[in-house]
């Protein structure tokens, strides 16, 4: 018996329709948000407000999981091996996207393995002095490193991390002599400026804020667009005629490649709800960050950004992993 011509066109349609029907739900059983850094770290503290309103809402348990170390690159790789679609990431600038410039032996790629989500907040720099070192703004940095070539020493939590390039470029900009010297976290290398042994650091706000509200350093300038609202007295580096470089601490969520664009929307949304919850705005806002919660398109911009940017420093001023 033959099939009519209408029927016949229409069972390409049916089959494709009953092969959605036929794909599984998602979730089909817990999700993880894999963060690269500690519990009670702001990454951590944004990754546990994102899954406190996703479980709810996708009915299914949500975990945070820590895989703290290589400065996050250990978190991502992780949640890039399990290959099992119910693993996201939450992580910074850094191992979310300029990593692999910097250490070409990174065995994941951001700019092709990373799904931009949500960027879900960002904090600016802000480049601080110890109490001794002589000078009140920037032109005095530049004016006192010029007359101590060598004598200075700044601090960053790791080569090619997101302080260390914007002090090293900085320095590059003004024929300046000042010697990195890399730590393990902000509170070692604040502390190091507090103590007087590093003289300065580009520290992402929320972990200088303490001692820059207590006097412990002083603070110069702060990267970004306009100041910060806990630090209005405190000029942006555009103010002071340097080039306004963009420099973001940032949190961002992401998937790994591959991941269905629908479901990229769906989490964006998600995200945005979640940062919007007052509880989450009040602990990322005390902790210096300012909560956004975009869709994928912002945080997709920043990566490649940082790429074109910061490659560009990375390649001319030749840092590598042990720079």
């Amino acid at each position: 018996m033959s099939i009519p011509r209408r029927a016949a066109l229409a069972l390409p349609a049916l089959a494709m329709a009953g092969a959605a029907r036929a794909q599984p739900a998602w979730p089909s059983r817990p999700v993880r948000l894999i963060v690269g850094f500690p519990a009670g770290s702001t990454p951590d503290i944004a990754a546990r407000a994102l899954a406190q309103h996703l479980q709810p809402v996708l009915g299914q348990p949500v975990v945070v999981d820590n895989r703290a170390g290589g400065g996050g690159t250990i978190g991502v790789d992780a949640a890039l091996r399990a290959q099992d679609e119910h693993s996201l990431i939450v992580t910074i600038g850094g191992p979310g996207s300029i990593a692999r410039l910097v250490n070409p032996l990174l065995p994941y790629d951001p700019a092709t393995d990373l799904m931009p989500i949500s960027l879900l907040a960002r904090m600016p720099f802000v480049l601080s002095v110890n109490p001794g070192v002589p000078v009140r703004d920037v032109a005095g940095l530049i004016a006192h490193a010029r007359a101590n070539p060598g004598r200075l020493n700044y601090g960053s939590v790791g080569a090619g991390t997101l302080g260390h390039l914007v002090t090293a470029e900085f320095a590059a900009r003004h024929g300046l002599e000042m010697t990195h010297v890399p730590f393990r976290s902000w509170p070692q290398a604040i502390g190091e400026v507090v103590a007087g042994r590093v003289q300065l650091v580009a520290a992402a706000a929320g972990a200088v804020l303490p001692q820059v509200l207590s006097e412990q350093v002083r603070p110069l300038a702060v990267t970004g667009e306009a100041r910060m609202n806990q630090l209005p007295a405190i000029p942006t580096l555009r103010e002071q005629n340097e080039p306004d470089i963009g420099a973001y601490a940032w949190i961002g969520l992401f998937a790994p490649r591959g991941t269905p664009e629908a479901r990229i929307t769906r989490l964006a949304g998600e995200a945005a709800a979640a940062l919007a919850a007052p509880e989450t705005h009040r602990a990322l806002t005390t902790a210096g960050f300012e909560p956004l919660g975009t869709p994928p398109g912002p945080l997709a911009t920043l990566v490649r950004d940082e790429l074109s940017h910061w490659g560009e420093v990375i390649q001319r001023l030749g840092i590598r992993p042990e720079s």
